[in-house]
């Protein structure tokens, strides 16, 4: 029985590895003091941006952070935890987080986790004010092509300018 015990412990240990290593951001949260609609209302939200949310046991993920070299975020691993695992965008979880904490007071933002660095709560608060990924994707595209656009209207110009004066020559000549 103790063998099944420890199998079991060593598999969740492992699952909570493989979902830190396969994530982009982790938020760690203490969701005492919710009742059940607004646990459902925060699941719901975290499912529907893709972000895996689940409550491991304290000292479970105290094995899988020694095991990764992140011990330093053992200090925020207090009272019920949930971890919200941001899988397919790094500000996903972050910003639901603390969406869902201003309107109920009693989610409380612990830590982070963005690119394998610890951060604080302040950070993921930080981090959650990022605009969305494609925004950010198109402002850096609109920097690219404000100069080339800027570049074709220097030659567009200049191309006119110089039709503008072949054309008075021809006239010039034609009278």
């Amino acid at each position: 029985m103790k063998e099944q015990t420890l199998q079991a412990k060593a598999q969740i240990v492992e699952e909570i590895k493989e979902k830190i290593s396969s994530s982009q951001s982790m938020v760690l949260v203490d969701y005492r003091g919710l009742n059940v609609a607004q646990l459902t209302e925060l699941r719901k939200r975290y499912r529907d941006a893709g972000v895996d949310y689940k409550v491991y046991k304290n000292t479970m993920m105290r094995f899988a952070f020694k095991e990764l070299g992140l011990e330093e975020f053992n200090e925020f691993l207090k009272g019920p935890s949930a971890v919200a695992f941001g899988i397919n965008d790094p500000v996903s979880a972050a910003k639901i987080s603390t969406e869902f904490a201003k309107t109920n007071d009693k989610l409380e933002i612990k830590a982070g986790i963005v690119d394998g660095k610890v951060i604080s709560a302040e950070g993921v608060k930080s981090l959650a004010e990022l605009p969305p990924r494609e925004v950010l994707i198109a402002q850096v595209l609109g920097g690219f092509n404000a100069p080339i656009q800027g570049f074709a209207n220097v030659l567009q110009g200049t191309i006119r300018g110089l039709a503008i004066a072949l054309n008075a020559i021809a006239e010039k000549k034609s009278a």
